[in-house]
């Protein structure tokens, strides 16, 4: 906890260029974006970073294919070009993975234009990707055989990307290159609103661990709350041509359901889009697109239900998939943009999730609707442009920040690694050795680790979810977990992969917890206990 009291202090003593509300996708990319041009960056979030909906996507990296439908040609192309720019600048963390996707037997359109709009759809993002590929029967059968061909009559491959980790994970980093370019960031800070004092923004702030409230002081704020950007703007003051609507996916995360690491897409009885992604040992299914009044939403019995009857009906499975089956869950909205005197809309299945920024020059404030992971590079560039005309100068316009270290310092890695034998340390039946998984997790900071396992072999000990010794000193030290949950929801993605039960029971469960929380490890882990249901009185000692 070092890191964030430091960041505390600095919070409210330092005089900052820009405050961000919001540590979702959008807060974090600007983060970024803005400290690696030498913006003196503040960023706080009432929850943990990408602790709402950033921590509930599908993983996909995707350019928007289902926007061929209403003709929305120039939003694809500019999703198939951020999805490609990710893939350039992310090489071990995003990760082209080809979609099958089925062809229903009775569907609104002809097998034929859904070949060709693949065709348009890689001709869109440039030819970056493998082409697509026709899936006749025969060959769909002899390549997926547990698709139930019985409700389709072929398919096609194309290519989209994915983040192999989560996407919590994926939005840490960048708040962890805010931080590394002297960006100051703290979880657990709820803005209570603030006002326009002369030339700067004076946000009232509270630490909702302590309970302590302290002022912040900026030149310009960033609204990116996410679905609660017109809460805060009413906090602050500020009137918008633009307001959210909202619509709840889920997912359900199950047993692996096919050893081919590629996504199942098919087409549910509504029409929506429907996959089943790969997330290692198990299978992420989903989504729902679900119309609510509120960004507060839980998965139901309903949504289960649905889920669960749209892949049975399209796969041949041993045993049909229960809610026995389920092992973990996914549930969170999607704020979407509209102008604020539209009606709500008819279409919710077609309607964007493109972001729109609001610039307010007068009081130097911004506003982040809508968007997407796969947009999140457009958004930083798009905020280092508007904050110029708020009065920000940014010292170093040319620098970017984005993106994973020159291909030349992961081979150093790759190398060290080998000649210290890291990959003997890999667990039995895991995905990745465990030089590739350090490094797509933590890039240059991968060096510290091995140096750590060089000097006491004990620290490349797995200890929960395959998550060795020195790797959980290293998110004690520099990613800033408060919670139990912070570490197994978003550092990592145990508890994505496991029921909370296995959680509870992991041998190195409480071990963790003394490495992340010291003499408050016990509370901790009752904490987590009792927040997922599973209240006991025994001790782990």
């Amino acid at each position: 906890m070092a890191l964030r009291t430091a960041n505390l202090d600095q919070l409210a003593q330092d005089r900052h260029d820009v405050l961000i509300v919001g540590g979702g996708i959008n807060g974090a990319v600007s983060a970024a974006a803005l400290a690696a041009r030498g913006v003196r960056v503040a960023l706080i979030d009432r929850g943990d970073f990408a602790g709402f909906t950033s921590a509930q996507s599908s993983n996909l990296i995707w350019g928007g294919i289902k926007y061929l439908e209403s003709y929305d040609f120039r939003l694809v192309r500019k999703l198939c070009l951020s999805r490609n720019r990710l893939l350039q600048n992310y090489p071990a963390s995003i990760r082209e993975i080809r979609f099958l996707a089925a062809i229903p037997q009775v569907f609104r359109y002809h097998p034929l234009l859904l070949w060709l709009g693949a065709w348009l759809y890689w001709l869109l993002g440039d030819g970056f990707t493998a082409p697509p590929r026709l899936m006749p029967r025969g060959r769909l059968e002899q390549e997926e055989p547990i698709i139930d061909l019985g409700h389709c009559r072929g398919g096609f491959e194309y290519s989209d990307a994915y983040l192999p980790d989560s996407d919590a994970r994926f939005v840490f980093g960048f708040i962890r290159t805010a931080l590394d370019h002297g960006g100051v960031a703290a979880n657990y800070v709820e803005s209570l609103g603030g006002r326009r004092e002369g030339d700067r923004w004076v946000i009232r702030a509270r630490d909702i661990i302590t309970d302590r409230e302290f002022n912040i002081a900026a030149k310009a704020l960033i609204n990116a709350a996410g679905p609660f950007v017109d809460e805060h703007n009413r906090f602050t003051g500020q009137r918008t041509e633009h307001r959210h609507v909202f619509s709840k996916g889920v997912h359900l995360i199950v047993d692996r359901l096919t050893p081919h690491p590629r996504v199942l897409a098919f087409f549910a009885d509504d029409g929506r889009p429907f996959f089943a992604i790969p997330m290692g040992e198990r299978t992420c299914i989903g989504t729902t697109d679900t119309p609510t009044a509120s960004p507060y939403t839980d998965v139901t019995d309903e949504d289960r239900q649905f889920v669960l009857e749209q892949i049975n009906r399209r796969l041949r499975l041993a045993h049909p998939l229960t809610r026995q089956d389920i092992i973990a869950e996914r549930c969170g909205v999607r704020p979407l943009a509209v102008r604020r005197d539209a009606e709500e809309p008819a279409d919710w299945l077609h309607l964007s999730r493109q972001h729109v920024i609001e610039v307010n020059v007068r009081d130097a404030h911004l506003s982040i609707f809508g968007g997407k992971l796969t947009d999140c590079l457009n958004v930083g560039d798009e905020v280092c442009e508007h904050v110029q005309r708020l009065g920000v100068a940014l010292p170093q316009p040319e620098q970017i920040g984005y993106g994973e270290p020159p291909a030349a310092v992961r081979e150093a890695f790759l190398r060290q690694a080998r000649e210290a034998e890291l990959d003997r340390f890999t667990e039995p039946g895991a995905a990745e050795p465990l030089s590739g998984r350090l490094w797509r997790r933590y890039d240059a900071a991968a060096f510290q680790l091995l140096d750590a396992i060089r000097h006491n072999p004990r620290e490349a000990q797995p200890l929960i979810g395959g998550c060795i010794r020195s790797e959980i000193r290293l998110i004690r030290e520099r990613e800033m977990t408060v919670r139990l949950e912070d570490f197994l929801r978003r550092r990592t993605a145990i508890a994505q992969t496991a029921r909370p039960e296995e959680i509870r029971n992991a041998p190195g469960l409480m071990e963790t917890c003394r490495i992340l929380f010291g003499d408050e490890a016990q509370g901790k882990w009752l904490e987590y206990c009792r927040e997922n249901g599973l209240v006991t009185s025994a001790r782990r000692d």
